[in-house]
């Protein structure tokens, strides 16, 4: 068989010679021998690659772990952890009742609980193990029972595995008491004081992170909408597996298959009961939430000012609508007034006119009589029939002139006629014209 490796083999120890070292047991057949495909795996490969990767002799490589290790020591017991007392009960638990137990108690992390870390859990436990390990009891005189040591390493193993540690803070016995502890919606205090701790407990189920912060009064109403929407869609990964109740008869399969499904069914309603629980916790929360009780208010005032605006611009409207009916009932006043004044002004007019145009008619008239009627010079005194005949002419003539202009044209030319005499030529003269 060819073995065909894509790196170099360490050269072999001072000590290995190939003729002491080396033994054969049966030779290798040619017809039996086959190509295999060796895979890099394993601890020793990891070792040798990590030492290819750094270029370290063996003895480089171990003084490095060694100096991690040390590290990842004193990393630990720089965390501050504050001792708890053991209680009576603590000490005399059933290590069979492992499921109950609360095994942030039993290492002495109540205060941290869901919050201890990794390195905080170590630290507790290696407290623990010193203390409570059968030999060191045993040594000091003591009783050596290893039940409670038991419930040591149980809740150590429980909380290092990941998937368990889930399991069990999805029903954690020690935050019973706390998650119930909710504040009623006619609870008195601090809102914010009150409700900030609910929810971070709360926070700690969800699949969704990071979780949003409850705020405070000055929260804006976006971030306070987002938040309780969030926590009414909340997607919580609790699946009370811890509950789980194991079948007795373990070598029965149709047993297990019926307690599987009993679990099932009892993992789905303690779910819908839970979500019903936090349902019911937030909408109390919203209910006593002095922010929304603001923003209704808010939203009351901006709806009340845009309705006193409305009110303002129509009452406005309706002002400047009066003020130019107004306006145009005293305009049309005005005109009608101003028309009725130049009627009458019209009329005072033609009225003037009427008397100026009789005045000039009579004193033409009197111009005519005064002068024997018009008649040639050195005529008789006229007849009744003559002045009958001039007097119809002088109407005549004072019928056809119509302006005021004509007529006393006419008057200022038959008086220059009377002073220069011929008054009767002039006057035949305007009659024969206007024939």
């Amino acid at each position: 068989m060819t073995l065909v490796l894509d790196f170099l083999l360490p050269p072999p120890p001072d000590t290995w010679s190939q003729t002491s070292s080396s033994v054969v047991h049966k030779p290798i057949s040619g017809k039996s021998a086959a190509p295999r495909i060796i895979e890099p795996v394993g601890p020793h490969f990891h070792a040798y690659a990590r030492r290819k990767r750094h270029n370290r002799t063996f003895s480089e490589d171990e003084r490095h772990l060694a100096e991690e290790k040390a590290s990842r020591v004193e990393m630990e017991e720089e965390v501050e952890l504050e001792e708890e007392p053991e209680y009576y009960s603590q000490l005399q638990r059933d290590p069979k009742d492992w499921k109950t137990q609360d095994h942030y108690a039993i290492l002495g992390l109540t205060k941290l609980r869901y919050k201890a870390t990794e390195a905080q859990i170590k630290i507790a436990h290696r407290r623990k193990v010193l203390k409570h390990h059968p030999d060191k009891k045993a040594a000091t005189g003591g009783l050596n029972d290893d039940a409670f040591f038991k419930c040591i390493q149980r809740a150590f193993d429980t909380l290092m595995d990941p998937v368990k540690r889930r399991q069990y803070d999805s029903v954690d016995f020690g935050m019973a008491d706390e998650d119930t502890n909710v504040p009623s919606a006619k609870a008195s205090g601090d809102f914010f004081k009150l409700w900030r701790p609910v929810f971070e407990r709360e926070a700690r189920f969800s699949n969704k992170q990071p979780v949003p912060q409850l705020g405070d009064i000055n929260t804006p109403h976006n971030e306070v909408e987002e938040f309780y929407a969030f926590w009414h869609n909340f997607d919580s990964w609790r699946s009370f597996e811890w509950l789980d109740k194991e079948d007795v008869d373990g070598d029965n399969r149709d047993n297990k298959r019926f307690q599987e499904k009993k679990n099932r069914a009892e993992r789905a309603k303690l779910k819908k009961e839970d979500n019903a629980r936090l349902i019911k916790l937030v909408d109390t929360a919203l209910s006593v939430d002095p922010r929304i009780r603001k923003f209704k208010e808010e939203d009351k005032l901006r709806r009340n000012a845009k309705k006193n605006e409305k009110e303002r611009a129509e009452k406005a409207a309706a002002e400047e609508a009066a003020r130019k009916a107004e306006e145009d009932r005293l305009a049309k006043e005005k005109a009608d007034a101003d028309a009725k004044a130049m009627a009458e002004n019209a009329k005072k007019d033609k009225e003037a006119a009427k008397r100026v145009i009789k005045k000039e008619k009579k004193t033409i008239k009197s111009v005519i009589k005064d002068n024997n009627f018009a008649l040639p010079p050195g005529s008789p005194e006229a007849s009744a029939a003559q002045v009958e005949a001039q007097l119809n002419k002088l109407d005549s003539l004072l019928e056809k002139v119509k302006p005021l202009e004509e007529l006393e044209a006419l008057r200022k030319k038959l008086e220059a006629a009377k002073a220069a005499g011929n008054l009767g030529e002039v006057f035949e003269g305007e009659v024969k014209a206007r024939a």
